[in-house]
């Protein structure tokens, strides 16, 4: 994954860096080259909308909102809905047992030919399909 130009960053991933858990150093690696233009970084509107229903949650309407456009302002494309991507998302989610959101997600790193960067074990399903780059999953007590 060293020479990948192509990231999709999956909102599990946001949460590490924004919660500064193991990982979050790889992620802050990925957007500081894509500051610098050495990689392209994608995020699926999906990620947007799942980060910020939690931050309302975990924090109330004014600091998710603060926390929304600290997001917004990272190094990344936004990459909205089209009939490709709506297809692709509905063969991963007809196919494999994962969320909707993250059929989205993957998805979206699948038709941008992208590494997905995650913390979330449900894409494990997807690895045959999806090229992934998954974080130091949470230890379970």
């Amino acid at each position: 994954m060293e020479n990948a130009k192509r990231f999709v960053i999956d909102t599990s991933a946001f949460f590490c860096l924004k919660d500064d858990e193991a990982g979050a150093e790889r992620v802050q690696e990925i957007l500081a080259k894509a500051r610098h233009g050495q990689i392209k970084v994608f995020v699926s509107f999906m990620s947007l909308m799942e980060y910020l229903y939690v931050c309302f949650i975990r924090y109330g309407e004014e600091l998710a909102r603060r926390a929304y456009l600290e997001l917004t302002l990272l190094p990344m494309e936004i990459v909205e809905s089209d009939e490709n991507l709506r297809l692709r998302a509905a063969e991963f989610k007809a196919n494999h047992n994962i969320s909707l959101a993250d059929a989205w997600i993957a998805a979206t790193a699948a038709e941008k030919n992208a590494v997905l960067v995650h913390k979330d074990s449900e894409y494990e399903t997807l690895a045959h399909l999806v090229k992934c780059l998954p974080l130091p999953y949470k230890q379970v007590k």
